[in-house]
């Protein structure tokens, strides 16, 4: 072991680390430990290991494994720093036998993020984003008028749980998280606009239609619930519509969370409704619980502009949201195994992105048709059977 403060980096060194790239460096020590340690020369000069020195620095390491080397010329040295990084470049994959091996790695539960691909390469080995479901990712199947959940009933759906409650509710809350903590909180609240569905249904938002004053408490007591039940530092992503962007954004700071930023969805096409301008977007307000620091697990390339598609059917619930939406934050500010929290689950549309990527979705939704059609969307989906938390299967 040496000082860190001993090791000295190669000042030519032209290989580059990205902060994600050292972030999956230092996740990868925590995980396996320092299987590969830094290679130095007599006189500490780093040959080999300049990302692992960072990812060193982001654990707060103060020693690390080294091997000494000191029997190299300096053209040797010099040749060998851009060696190491060329030769492991122009090795190749089995393709075939790395998703045999990805795949059964996921299915025993591990977390795939430690090995380094990222959500394209991953897809493209799994074909996630098309297969991994029995049903197109935005179908819904339609439920009986009359519901089968009732107010306080709790369905356990695989590694999730989904309550027919009130998000306001810390009681209710907490038995929806059932003594876990949220790592993610994406969610989509009533807009207090009345909004009504344009199918023939004319669906309808319970508590969509309140005076300013009382939809501001009603904000802060679902804010201050979510806060209550999330991981210091969880990141936080919350639809919502301008018209009401004020108290969106006050009842979120004064529950506590840090507003850092604003991203906007853009649709395909626009919303007919009365205004002059028709509109187009709906943002999307982003922070996070400030009590730590919170994670990122995306590159610096993502900005605040969302382009998804609308649904094309939304004859199950008025506001529902595409799947793939719901997947870029997600994979953003999540890994596999995260629990997310979701406490306007309207159609399961989080639920839904949970399931294709192996993080455990805690949902309420208070009104008892719509919980109906979360159950049955995500059994249609998955070919699972539900089953209420204390009376099993259905």
């Amino acid at each position: 072991m040496r000082p860190i403060e001993m090791l000295i980096p190669y000042i030519r060194n032209s290989r580059t680390h990205s902060d994600a790239q050292i972030a999956q460096i230092a996740a990868s020590i925590r995980e396996f430990g320092w299987t590969n340690p830094i290679l130095i020369d007599g006189e500490n000069g780093i040959i080999a290991g300049h990302g692992r020195l960072l990812a060193a620095f982001k654990l707060s390491l103060t020693e690390v494994p080294c091997i000494e080397i000191a029997d190299m010329t300096k053209a040797q040295k010099r040749a060998y720093i851009i060696a190491d990084n060329k030769l492991a470049e122009n090795a190749g994959w089995d393709k075939e036998l790395l998703a045999l091996e990805l795949g059964e790695l996921k299915a025993d539960g591990f977390d795939l993020d430690l090995i380094g691909f990222d959500l394209e390469e991953l897809g493209e080995l799994f074909e996630l984003d098309t297969n991994i479901g029995l049903t197109d990712d935005d179908d819904a199947p339609e439920v009986a008028n009359a519901a089968i959940s009732r107010p306080g009933d709790i369905w356990v759906c695989g590694n999730h749980r989904v309550m027919c409650g009130d998000s306001t509710n810390i009681t209710e809350v907490e038995r929806l998280m059932n003594g876990s903590q949220a790592d993610l909180i994406i969610t989509d609240p009533p807009y207090n606009v009345a909004y009504e569905g344009g199918t023939a249904e004319k669906l309808t938002i319970q508590n969509d239609n309140m005076s300013k004053g009382a939809f501001y408490q009603f904000l802060l007591a679902a804010y201050s619930a979510m806060f209550a039940v999330a991981k210091d530092g969880a990141s936080l992503y919350v639809f919502h519509a301008d018209k009401e962007g004020n108290n969106f954004c006050t009842a979120m700071t004064d529950a506590g969370f840090k507003m850092a930023q604003c991203c906007v969805w853009v649709k395909q096409s626009l919303v007919l409704g009365r205004q002059d301008y028709q509109w187009q977007h709906e943002p999307v307000l982003y922070g996070w619980k400030p009590t730590a620091a919170h994670r990122w697990y995306a590159d610096r390339k993502q900005t605040t502009v969302w382009h998804f598609d609308r649904p094309q059917r939304n004859d199950v619930h008025p506001t529902m949201k595409p799947v793939a939406l719901i997947e870029y934050p997600l994979c953003n500010s999540s890994k596999s195994g995260d629990v997310v929290l979701d406490l306007f689950g309207g159609s399961g549309s989080t639920l839904i992105a949970c399931e294709k990527h192996n993080r455990s979705a805690r949902l309420m939704e208070l009104d008892p048709k719509y919980c109906d059609v979360i159950i049955h969307r995500w059994q249609a989906f998955t070919g699972k059977r539900a089953a209420l938390a204390e009376m099993g299967a259905i």
